[in-house]
């Protein structure tokens, strides 16, 4: 963690920001999504990080675990709930180097980009839609 960042909130304050910055989206959109579970931690598992070859846990501050609606199927169901995970630790050290911005928007900001996953969208599109604004 960056030097002098602060460990506030703690991470139960976190997960009811993650899950206020969720219903705070148009019921539309929380309607299109579906069952999805919201987890706040500190950091991602190991496992993760190595999964995607990270090495600072610093690096990653949200991650979309199930499978995007694109590829759902009510043949062959999944059993768990789509899952969006934010890290507090890794966004309270982004927000010491973005002054531009408070704790909540980037709260919701991975939300959106998590949900968008959630939606089958690539991070290339996601950027193609923010650009556009």
């Amino acid at each position: 963690m960056a030097a002098g960042a602060s460990r506030e909130p703690d991470l139960e304050q976190f997960q009811e920001m993650a899950e206020a910055a969720y219903q705070g989206l148009p019921e539309g959109f929380r309607r299109a999504a579906g069952r999805i579970v919201i987890h706040a931690q500190d950091y991602a598992d190991r496992e993760v990080l190595d999964h995607f070859g990270i090495t600072d846990p610093l690096e990653l501050t949200g991650l979309y675990q199930g499978i995007p609606l694109i590829h759902d199927s009510v043949t062959f169901p999944v059993p768990d709930s789509p899952r969006i995970f934010l890290y507090r630790l890794p966004l309270l050290a982004e927000l010491e180097t973005r002054p531009d911005v408070t704790l909540t928007e980037l709260i919701e900001h991975v939300v959106i980009h998590e949900l968008g996953h959630h939606f089958g969208w690539s991070d290339e599109e996601m950027h193609a839609l923010l650009d556009a604004d």
